[in-house]
């Protein structure tokens, strides 16, 4: 006959897997809801998307920050990984693009990381992190393109999260109207970085029509909270 410690043991093993579950539910719609619509969803919004009650996601997450704090990290990773990679590059050129590349497509993805990155006031504290995980990579990816010759010697390291940032509001920007847009002035951005060139590279994407800019313009708004990056801030 089992004792009462063994069928306390067994009644919770179910429960333990259950909130693993529920957790990982929890995370999943976030991070769909945070990409979708950014950081102003509520709990009940990311509840609903789970197919969860409210107090399911209270009893794993206190509040909304707890939520981002796990999911940033993830989002984070990610990022870390991009700029492995491009350190990994035989060619540093190639590399510098690549890691450019590589963070817009992320923020392209995802309009919740686009709004962390501008450090509103969501995450100081998570910024921060980023910015330290990311740094030394940043300065080795710039150092090496310019020790190859190809990156003019007056670029800083920490021009790149600027020019990034600066490449993330054309995201916003352009919206449906044409999401792949940032690739144009990424090429733009690109040609003035080299030291020399046989002639300007061809624009992969076409510019919006006037209508289109012009409905762009009208219809974008800065994320709610943001406010300027500082220099060095995660890309």
């Amino acid at each position: 006959m089992p004792t009462d410690a063994s069928q306390t043991v067994s009644g919770e093993r179910p429960l333990r897997r259950d909130a693993a579950r529920n957790r990982e539910r929890i995370l999943a719609a976030a991070g769909e809801v945070f990409a979708t619509r950014g950081l102003e969803v509520t709990l009940d919004d990311i509840a609903h998307h789970a197919g969860v009650g409210v107090g399911t996601v209270y009893r794993r997450f206190h509040d909304k920050e707890q939520l981002i704090d796990a999911l940033f990290d993830d989002r984070m990773d990610a990022i870390v990984r991009v700029a492995e990679d491009a350190l990994a590059a035989a060619d540093p050129w190639l590399g510098l693009e690549g890691f450019f590349v590589g963070i817009l497509d992320l923020q392209a993805a995802d309009r919740g990381l686009r709004e962390l990155a501008f450090a509103g006031r969501h995450g100081r504290e998570r910024v921060t992190r980023a910015r330290t995980r990311l740094e030394p990579m940043v300065q080795e990816l710039v150092a090496r393109a310019q020790a190859s010759g190809q990156l003019r010697g007056d670029v800083l390291a920490d021009d790149v999260p600027i020019i990034q940032k600066m490449l993330a509001q054309v995201i916003d920007v352009a919206g449906d109207a044409s999401p792949d847009l940032w690739r144009r002035y990424l090429a733009i951005v690109l040609d003035g970085l080299r030291t020399r060139r046989d002639g300007p590279t061809a624009l992969p994407v076409p510019a919006l029509e006037h209508g289109q800019l012009e409905s762009c313009m009208q219809g974008w708004r800065p994320p709610r909270g943001a406010r300027p990056p500082a220099a060095g801030g995660p890309t």
